[in-house]
């Protein structure tokens, strides 16, 4: 089975997550500045999800390294996405989340179908 695609698309969600994480681990206040979206009270409430992002994305460099040998972690990548695009995707049904969410949710929807694809893929014979 061919898995190129599989690992370049790990290999794309690590870099993704990570630079994400990384940026709100040191950026956290000037992203939310620029975007117009009131800090929470500490910024410890931006730096641990910022940490979590960046554990993910390790997680998604090793599932790059040999996507068959990790298919399991690949639920655990799917849970993320899950739970990111349903906490924005309801809060904005429900009246409206700052508009800095919105595109990094769609981004994440895109991830989940393509993740679920590659684990069902890599399933054994």
């Amino acid at each position: 089975m061919k898995t190129a695609w599989i690992k370049i698309l790990f290999l794309i969600a690590g870099i993704y997550d990570g630079i994400l994480g990384v940026a709100f681990l040191f950026f956290g206040l000037e992203i939310f500045r620029i975007a117009g979206v009131t800090p929470p009270n500490h910024i410890g409430y931006i730096q641990f999800p910022a940490i979590l992002l960046i554990v993910f994305a390790a997680m998604f460099l090793q599932i790059a390294r040999n996507p068959a040998g990790n298919r399991s972690l690949m639920l655990y990548g799917a849970g993320l996405k899950v739970a990111y695009c349903g906490v924005v995707f309801w809060n904005d049904w429900q009246g409206g989340i700052p508009m800095l969410w919105i595109p990094w949710a769609w981004a994440d929807f895109v991830f989940l179908v393509l993740f679920l694809t590659a684990r069902k893929l890599t399933e054994p014979k």
